[in-house]
């Protein structure tokens, strides 16, 4: 399944990113391989997932997150742990 997360970097800024299998690709940011941005901002924190039915829908999701300001991303984050 389609995955998108958003990530907390050491410098407390956030990444968004699109993937199917999140616990391989966290180990890919920590381990400085998988993106430019997080590469220097390690150790990062997974803070929100969202399971998404297609890629597409995935895609544009994460496109959505993106465009958010850091207070709505906070928003997201928070309102995702609220209701686990």
């Amino acid at each position: 399944m389609p995955y998108v997360y958003i990530l907390k970097c050491r410098d407390d800024t956030y990444y968004t990113g699109y993937t199917v299998e999140v616990d391989r690709r966290l180990q890919e940011h920590q381990n400085g391989l998988a993106s430019k941005y997080t590469r220097g901002r390690t150790p990062v924190e997974l803070v929100y997932v969202e399971e998404l039915p297609t890629k597409s829908a995935a895609l544009q999701r994460e496109r959505e997150l993106k465009r958010l300001t850091r207070a709505n991303k906070q928003k997201v984050i928070e309102s995702a742990r609220q209701s686990q």
